[in-house]
């Protein structure tokens, strides 16, 4: 009798272990930010090599790499 105590003690005690495991992991889940979605692609203007639009350099001509791109391009 003994035994099927300790069993059942035991059991519950792993169910507990493993429903708080779970809840723990949904909750870090929940609150990672959703990763960054696609982007255009756009051409520098003086170069011609392609880079996501948030990263390229507007001026008056077009869209380039970097600012020197857009100085030698632009007069």
């Amino acid at each position: 009798m003994k035994f099927l105590l300790f069993l059942a003690i035991l059991l519950l005690a792993v169910w507990l272990w493993r429903s708080g495991r779970r809840s723990d992991s949904r909750s870090d889940q929940a609150a990672a930010p959703p990763p960054p979605g696609p982007q255009a692609m756009v051409r520098c203007a003086h170069c011609g090599v392609h880079l996501p639009h948030g990263e390229a350099i507007v001026g008056r001509i077009g869209l380039y790499c970097s600012s020197e791109h857009r100085q030698n391009a632009e007069p």
